[in-house]
């Protein structure tokens, strides 16, 4: 299952003002970062997993670069469980 481009969008659009990054006490959205649409094409490629397993693989494939790209870390590693459940949820609002 994958997305049309207008439901690709809208999951972008959600995404964007939905996931944040967690730094300290700091939430940073994914719309803010820059990341929201890597993270929702990431996700559209793995639907056809489900919704709990597309989002987390999707969370490790998108690579985050620190310091000035010095270093990157996967997504999943700098979101909280609580934010990996809401992506999950907006996943399966997507798959139905």
């Amino acid at each position: 299952m994958t997305l049309d481009l207008a439901q690709l969008r809208d999951l972008e659009v959600v995404i964007a003002d939905s996931i944040y990054i967690q730094v300290a006490k700091w939430h940073l959205y994914l719309g803010d970062a820059g990341l929201a649409k890597a993270l929702a094409l990431e996700c559209n490629a793995k639907l056809g997993l489900g919704s709990n397993e597309a989002a987390r693989q999707a969370l490790e494939s998108v690579q985050v670069q620190l310091g000035n790209g010095i270093t990157s870390v996967p997504l999943s590693k700098l979101i909280t469980t609580s934010q990996v459940n809401d992506l999950e949820e907006i996943l399966d609002s997507f798959c139905r």
